[in-house]
């Protein structure tokens, strides 16, 4: 096969070696394409890494509810009448809405003169304290360092049991001292350690999320007085429910218990984080699209190069093609010779092109790590090993089409014409 011919190799590396400073620039522009199309793609995906790094590991589908003042008149209640979420709210959601997958009501203690409502020995600090049910770890996870999140029996016993940040665990107790089983005073009452959690989210969201406590819901509604009072809703609907259906149903349930006009949009407030992923997603689809787009423009300018540059080889090289065919080569024999030339030099241009991309994005990738440089902005940048093979092997395919047009070229050769050429 002529792929395996030594002679045929020999004579290639000769031909690419006879004029360095060409098949140095003919390669370059190939090497050229596929480094910045690595650099792209893995710089798009370090800004899509960051913003998900800002988001943790919080359900993608994830929903969030909570009243405000009417806005609307109805059923003689003036508009602006406040009211609240409440436990039966929380029963009606979860017999009326098979479209949920997991539905968590939460409540906030507020410090109302803004000091410090944690206590241990002689140490006070402010915190974030939360009323939660188990399931807003599966809306928007913690990693648990210590011990456990808060459970059913939690909820249905009202046990004076937290969980606790690792901000609040360094700060409340010695680094050598183990939490778990020890007790913190919230505003006045004791609550007994069961587990220590950490943020799965970005550096500045995280140093607030480590600062939480919580709670189970209804020992916080029992402890400081909330009757029955639920603050918001965290929901997630099933995968193959939009989300803004499975809100849209949620807010008519609550709006037909509370009397609120069904025209009234302002009286629930809700977040849908569905609606701003796949804003974020469509943004990263088209920066990608994008990237692909001049990748492939510059891959392809650089392709060409190579065509030209063959065309031009193939000019010099018109006597030896004549020798070639006038001592019984055959046309498949000369085209082959240049189209795997061609191939060769695109091919191992690209290949340099793409270890050296992929190196770099390590590097910084390591620099960012040890320099603890990510942000929201950016992390983590990578290639896909499936798009860079992809991108390798279109290479090679234009490598031996760029190839194609000198080899017929060479074919076309007469042998008397090219043994008279000068």
């Amino acid at each position: 096969m002529y792929l395996f011919d030594k002679d045929k190799w020999t004579e290639i590396m000769h031909a690419l070696s006879k004029n360095k400073l060409r098949t140095f620039f003919t390669a370059f522009g190939v090497f050229w394409g596929i480094f910045m199309l690595v650099i792209m793609l893995g710089s798009g995906k370090g800004l899509k890494n960051g913003v998900n790094q800002e988001m943790g590991d919080m359900a993608t589908n994830a929903l969030f509810m909570w009243t405000r003042p009417t806005s609307v008149p109805y059923k003689g209640f003036p508009r602006g009448r406040r009211f609240y979420f409440r436990n039966d709210d929380t029963k009606a959601l979860r017999d009326n809405m098979p479209e949920l997958e997991y539905i968590a009501p939460r409540l906030q203690v507020y410090s109302t003169r803004g000091d410090n409502n944690v206590v241990r020995g002689d140490r006070t600090a402010a915190y974030n304290i939360y009323g939660d049910y188990p399931d807003m770890n599966k809306i928007d996870p913690v990693n648990i360092h210590q011990g456990r999140f808060i459970n059913y029996n939690d909820i249905e016993n009202k046990r004076k049991v937290i969980v606790i940040g690792t901000r609040v665990r360094d700060e409340m107790f010695e680094v050598d001292e183990d939490p778990i089983g020890e007790y913190l005073r919230i505003r006045g009452v004791y609550f007994k350690v069961v587990g220590v959690f950490s943020s799965k989210k970005n550096d500045q969201e995280a140093e607030r999320d480590n600062q939480n406590i919580f709670i189970p819901f209804s020992t916080l509604q029992q402890t400081y007085n909330y009757g029955d009072i639920v603050g918001w809703y965290s929901m997630t609907a099933h995968k193959d429910i939009p989300a803004s259906v499975a809100l849209e149903k949620a807010k008519k349930i609550v709006k037909e218990r509370h009397s609120i006009a069904p025209n009234d949009d302002r009286a629930i407030g809700s977040f849908n984080v569905e609606v701003q992923y796949k804003k974020m997603e469509n943004l990263f689809t088209g920066i990608n699209g994008l990237i692909w787009i001049v990748g492939i423009g510059t891959l392809l300018a650089g392709v060409i190069g190579v065509s030209n540059i063959m065309l031009i080889v193939v000019k010099e090289r018109t006597k030896e093609i004549g020798i070639q065919r006038a001592i019984g080569a055959t046309p498949l024999a000369i085209q082959s010779q240049i189209v795997i030339e061609s191939v060769f030099l695109t091919a191992l241009a690209g290949y340099i092109g793409l270890v050296l991309g992929v190196g770099i994005l390590e590097l910084i990738n390591y620099l960012l790590i040890e320099f603890d440089l990510s942000s929201d902005m950016f992390a983590r940048p990578e290639v896909d090993f499936n798009k860079a093979t992809i991108a390798l092997i279109i290479l090679v395919i234009s490598g031996a089409l760029a190839g194609l047009i000198p080899a017929r070229r060479a074919t076309q050769i007469k042998p008397i014409d090219a043994l008279r050429d000068e």
